[in-house]
């Protein structure tokens, strides 16, 4: 192609999403916030839901998800997006209500309100940046630290007889009756991000027909809190992560 033909939008495959911001971000190089933001920001504008989506953001490193994404946007406090949550869909049903939270922030201090939410089916989608550590505020262990992975808080690696096991709250969600959609998916390759795509369309979807909570994990890399290169934290993701968190559809219905 000639540089005039590739200019020409009618030659245009691939463009940035409408609604992603053009603002610098603060995520760490190789982050998989950025990834999945973009998807977001995809999907919101081809599915026409720019002035009916509501986004919750919580503490940590997710909050900063309004900055990115061009639509309404709630925070909430520490855990409580779900609830926040809650209450906008009732309030405005007709709207898409999706949350937007960190491992540390839906598995931790949000446990009870994710729960909960999720077993009274309310019609919103969950989307749950699952990297194992806390990104934000310093590396510590998290719920969802594998054993023998090292934090700030778990030097020599997470023990169980010390820090118990790993909390897979996905397979717990996915057990409850108001829950219409439970998937496990990652961003580390293009192949992983098109069925990512697929997973958080059809927890919009399923939103917007009323049919419960959908809950969409992503198996994210953390390279800052990892102390890895972003080759090295998709590579440790694929090998140890997946291993403990599969990839794939808990449960569809």
């Amino acid at each position: 192609m000639t540089p005039e033909e590739i200019i020409n939008p009618a030659n245009r495959v691939y463009s940035r999403p409408r609604l992603l911001t053009e603002v610098n971000t603060h995520y760490c190089p190789g982050c998989s916030h950025g990834v999945v933001h973009r998807i977001i920001a995809e999907l919101l504008e081809e599915m026409g839901l720019e002035d009916r989506a509501v986004g919750v953001a919580p503490v940590g490193c997710a909050v900063f998800a309004y900055n990115y994404i061009d639509v309404d946007w709630v925070e909430a406090a520490h855990g409580r997006a779900p609830a926040v949550a809650t209450a906008l869909n009732r309030l405005w049903p007709d709207n898409l209500v999706f949350t937007y939270q960190g491992d540390g922030d839906l598995a931790a201090i949000g446990t009870a309100e994710t729960i909960h939410a999720a077993n009274r089916g309310e019609n919103i989608a969950i989307i749950f940046i699952n990297n194992a550590i806390y990104g934000m505020t310093g590396g510590q262990m998290a719920p969802t630290t594998l054993i023998g992975q090292k934090t700030a808080t778990t030097p020599y690696g997470r023990r169980v007889d010390l820090n118990g096991n790993p909390l897979n709250i996905s397979d717990l969600l996915a057990q409850l009756e108001g829950t219409c959609l439970v998937t496990r998916q990652a961003v580390h390759t293009p192949a992983a991000v098109r069925k990512a795509k697929a997973a958080i369309k059809k927890a919009f979807e399923n939103a917007l027909a009323k049919k419960g909570t959908s809950v969409v994990e992503i198996v994210s890399t953390c390279n800052s809190g990892w102390k890895m290169t972003p080759a090295q934290s998709n590579e440790w993701m694929a090998e140890h992560m997946t291993a403990r968190y599969p990839l794939g559809d808990l449960k569809n219905v």
